[in-house]
Parts: structure tokens; sequence; C-alpha cells
């Protein structure tokens, strides 16, 4: 049995047990119905470990449950990463703990890193963090050698926010020339020119940075930053984790792709989102979600302390067909986050308040605390109606080495978001096999 056929079975058998319907998990793990059939027939595999975590609490799992399924999860995901080479891994693995990987070149091979729930975490609910630390010490000492064993066996994804600071500001992780990537980003996305005429065809976020590339997974590690130079601002003391294809509720989504619905394949699910927008060049329409999973690097605690947006060109939105990754889905859920406008002259990070199924879900706030164990997830939500905008985030902080400016962006190229007024809108017929309007 497959490492992910093992994993699937393991889900099969919290379900069946637990006695919840299929329509039931889904909302409770805020995804799709089809989605978690999928996860529980082996023919998918969630691309966070959040999905595993959320799914083993709502079906009752025991703690010697759940770290078997973290633990089957973890074995599927590295084999899905490393392809068919041998992943030697130890009789008993624990949860694992994100741990600062060994600099190495970017590669193209998509990663998966090991996420908290992702919902931003302000100072006050850093014991829920507390708590999930003391679990995994408990578990034992060995977890993180082990997700060093597993991770190093796949090897680290491209792409990732360089190590640049800003004037003035000290050392982040943004597109300055000459620096070295932190350890974490997204994946790299080419940024359009800016003029007013409709754009040239772009590689959309996720894509490698060339044309027809293989395209990375929405989380990816990357090499530890390098020692800062005498002189020189501090390094970022902190890891950054960037996902660019969030859908809402796990699958409510649109992108703008200039080919015909003749030519473009089925939606795909979330986790696959990002090599679908690359092979059809598509861009994200009207809305762009992108998490940020942050956690330092050292022994001391870094204080965030404000999130500021960059927009870096508005151009006329393209001319393009709009694609709905799905025709009517949510769930009970809506996370609090950011929310930016990039119409607006001088866009903010708006703190919105969420909804968990009659419970408001308080605003994020600065500044936030973060360690290497008490992690805090950023979530964002930009819309458009009215540009082709290149953006990007900048995540003010002051650590034990200093303070500066880690800069959120797809490994060096700004974000993409277009608006799509009165664009064809297509959705996909699955009785009939096609795009239709």
């Amino acid at each position: 049995m497959s490492e992910a056929e093992d994993f699937a079975r393991l889900m099969r058998e919290l379900k069946e047990r637990a006695g919840l319907s299929y329509g039931t998990l889904a909302r409770r793990l805020h995804t799709s119905t089809s989605t978690l059939h999928r996860y529980c027939k082996g023919e998918a595999l969630p691309a966070e470990f959040a999905v595993v975590d959320r799914f083993a609490r709502a079906c009752g799992a025991t703690r010697e449950e759940a770290l078997d399924l973290h633990r089957a999860w973890l074995l599927a995901d590295a084999r899905r990463r490393a392809g068919a080479a041998e992943v030697p891994v130890p009789a008993s693995v624990p949860v694992p703990v994100p741990v600062p990987e060994a600099e190495s070149e970017p590669k193209s091979e998509p990663t998966v890193v090991v996420t908290p729930d992702p919902e931003p975490e302000p100072v006050a609910r850093g014991a829920r963090y507390r708590r999930r630390a003391a679990v995994v010490v408990a578990a034992g000492v060995t977890a993180g050698a082990v997700a060093v064993a597993l991770l190093a066996a796949a090897g680290p994804g491209p792409g990732a926010p360089h190590a640049g600071g800003s004037a003035g500001t000290g050392s982040g992780a943004g597109t300055s020339a000459g620096t070295s990537a932190p350890p974490f980003a997204g994946s790299g996305s080419a940024s359009a020119p800016a003029s007013t005429g409709a754009p040239e065809p772009t590689p959309p976020t996720g894509a490698t940075g060339s044309a027809g590339a293989t395209a990375a997974a929405p989380v990816r590690p990357s090499a530890s930053p390098p020692a800062s130079a005498p002189g020189r601002d501090p390094v970022a003391p902190l890891k950054a984790a960037v996902r660019s294809h969030v859908w809402t509720a796990g699958c409510d989504h649109a992108y703008l792709s200039e080919r015909g619905p003749g030519s473009v394949p089925p939606p795909p699910v979330e986790a696959d989102a990002p090599a679908w927008a690359s092979a059809q060049r598509a861009v994200h329409a009207g809305t762009q979600i992108v998490e940020v999973t942050l956690h330092g690097t050292g022994e001391g605690a870094v204080v965030l302390e404000d999130l500021e947006v960059r927009v870096a060109a508005r151009r006329k939105p393209p001319a393009w067909n709009v694609y709905q990754m799905s025709q009517g889905c949510g769930g009970g859920l809506t996370p609090a986050a950011f929310a930016v406008n990039l119409d607006a002259p001088r866009p903010l990070a708006r703190p919105v308040a969420g909804n968990d199924g009659g419970n408001t879900l308080p605003a994020p706030s600065f500044p936030l605390r973060v360690s290497a164990a008490e992690p805090a997830v950023l979530r964002v939500e930009a819309a458009t109606t009215g540009c082709d905008c290149d953006w990007s985030l900048d995540l003010r902080w002051t650590g034990p080495s200093g303070s500066g400016t880690l800069r959120i962006d797809e490994g060096g190229r700004p974000l993409r978001t277009s608006a799509a007024p009165g664009r064809p809108v297509y959705g996909y017929a699955l009785e009939q096999g096609r795009w239709a309007r």
C-alpha cells in the first residue's frame, strides 16, 4: 500500500467511526465535498498540515490517532514531492515541527510546509500555540530531526522573498538585487510592464518564471538567510511561508485568461491551482487572497509592528475571459483578515472581523508577537474593480537583532490581481464536460 493510500485509509476510518457525512465534514473543514471525497479516496492529498489537523479534531481523533494521521500525511507528502525516490523514516514519527533548513539552490519541486491553522493569532491568543508546542515536545525530541530528514529527501522548493531591506528600515525579504532568499516564500510570477494599454501575457502567481515550466506549490521552503555583513542591516529573524492561490471556502475563486473556453481544461482543486493557472497564463480576477505563515528563527521573540501595501503598477485590465472555479460553494467560516482596496490612491491593510457559525472572530491587529514556538498567520484579501495591479506587502518587524522590513511578494516579483469589468464569465458544466456561460 502506498503512502497516499495509507493516509486515505486512515481518513476513511476516522470518518466512518465519527459517523459524519462528507457534506458535514466538508463544512467543518471549510472545503468542498468533492475535494474531501478525493482526499478519502486517495486521489488527492491536502496541501496543508492545517487541513489534516482540522480533520482529526472534527472526527474526534485521540492523540495517538492524530499522530498516526499526521505521520501518514507527512510520508505521503514527502513521497509526492520526492517522486519515486525512497524516503527513509524512523519507525515512530511525532507531529512535525517547522525547523530551519540548510541553504541550497532553489529547485522546481513543489513543497508543502507544515503549518498551524490558517488564522491570524494576536498576542492574547498565543496560548493556543504554546499548548500545541507542549504536545509536540511531549511526543519526543526526535521530531525536528525527522522533519529535516523528510524535507531534505524531498528537496527545497523554488522561489522565496528576497532578503533585502528597504532604505532606512533594516533588512527584509524584498526584491533588492544581490540579496539572498529567506527560508520560505510563495511561488514566482513574472510581472507585466507598467503601461496604459493591455498588458503582455504574464505567468500567473505560482509560475516558475518561464512559460510552460512546472508550476510550484502554494508554499515552498528555500535556503536559510545569510548572516548579516558588518555595517549592514540585520537579517530578518523570520520564516515566511506564502500562499497566493487561496480560494474562499477552498472552492470559490476566479481567474482571467486570454484563452478561449474550448482550450481551457476543467477547474482544478485548490492545491493544484498554481499549476493550472500557470498553464493557462491566468491571473487572479477581481480578488486575491494571500496567506502568510510566520515564525521566528532564533531563540528570542519577534514583534510584527505593521503591514504596508505597495502598488508597483496599475494598468488597464486585459480583455480576457473570466473562469469561475466553482459555481456555488461555501462554508460556515469567514476568516478574520486584512482587507486591501487596490483601487485606493494609497491602499491600506484594514483589519476586518470574521465569523464562524454566528460567532464573531476578532479582527487581526498589530503588534503581534511570534517566535519559533508561536507562529502567526496573516490573511490578506485584496480586491480591485478598476485596474490590473502589481502589488506587494511590507511587514515591519522588531527583534533581538534590530528592526527591519520583510517584503512579501512572489519570490521577488510582485503579486498580480486584475479587475474584469464586463468580461465574459464561464463556469464549468460537469454534466456537459465543458465551460459554458
